[in-house]
């Protein structure tokens, strides 16, 4: 069974990624939108840009501090984050 995994990535700007994936897709994520509509104390560092982009690829997936901020591979694949569907 194949399991998508990011591999790579490139801060376009300010909270803008684009993510290599090991199927070869690329998605060009904006995560302002989700960032700044949660309102919550964890987050807010992360609306600084130089904390958002202080991230790791672990096993495959995006991932800020201990799993403060961590979103569903499909949803960085489709670029979904806000859908709600």
């Amino acid at each position: 069974m194949f399991e998508l995994k990011v591999i790579s990535t490139k801060h376009h700007a300010n909270h803008q990624l684009e993510i290599h994936f090991n199927d070869g897709h690329i998605s060009i994520v904006d995560f302002a939108p989700f960032i700044f509509s949660v309102d919550h104390p964890n987050y807010e560092i992360y609306k600084q840009p130089a904390h958002f982009l202080n991230y790791k690829i672990v096993d495959g997936n995006l991932q800020w501090g201990d799993y403060t901020m961590i979103f569903p591979i499909m949803d960085l694949y489709n670029n979904t984050l806000m859908n709600s569907d």
